[in-house]
């Protein structure tokens, strides 16, 4: 069992970071807290679970060890798998996440992508008591992305990327990332993305 990757960040993405250790690079799924968190970084450390199924291994990284208590939170509930937890990871940071749960804010998590009245209502139930047992609520720092100041054009198409390996389609992704773009043009790719979330 894999507990943590320390190394070279070789690539980054908004959805995936690749380690290289030892001339081994590993793809490792992230959600946009963590891309903020060690973005610029050459040597990085991520949290790991992994998600060993019979066609594929899966790799989940965390740049704190709380993120990732989050993500198995989620996990744990019934209908919510691994690409939905970091949805929703990417969609709130862990703070905005433990409030919403704590508050009992099912409209806020309804806005996640996949995320359905009923679902919002079991993470919430389900999860209430688990995060002040851990400890969770106003204990993780919002991670701060770096403001770009080049034009938006990188920006932009990093952002759609990120949308697209998320599994949204180009053409509603480009029209929502328009006005998001149109309405501040020197916002990060995180904030973009996350914005893209709630609309889309």
């Amino acid at each position: 069992m894999i507990t943590y990757i320390k190394g070279q960040l070789a690539e980054l993405s908004p959805t995936e970071a690749v380690i290289e250790v030892a001339g081994i690079g590993y793809a490792v799924g992230i959600s946009l807290n963590t891309y903020s968190a060690i973005q610029g970084k050459q040597e990085i450390k991520l949290h790991i679970h992994e998600v060993i199924r019979e066609d594929a291994h899966v790799l989940f990284g965390f740049s704190t060890k709380q993120e990732r208590a989050l993500f198995l939170l989620l996990i744990g509930v019934s209908g919510i798998g691994g690409n939905t937890a970091r949805m929703i990871l990417s969609a709130l940071s862990p703070t905005e996440l433990c409030h919403v749960i704590s508050s009992g804010d099912e409209k806020l998590l309804k806005t996640v992508k996949g995320i359905g009245l009923k679902t919002a209502q079991r993470i919430i139930v389900e999860l209430k008591d688990k995060i002040g047992s851990l400890g969770l609520e106003g204990s993780i720092p919002v991670a701060q992305g770096n403001i770009h100041n080049s034009a938006k054009s990188p920006v932009y198409e990093e952002a759609l990327s990120a949308l697209t390996m998320l599994g949204f389609a180009p053409a509603p992704s480009q029209k929502v990332l328009q006005a998001i773009f149109a309405e501040d043009p020197m916002i990060t790719v995180e904030q973009a993305i996350k914005q893209a979330l709630k609309r889309l």
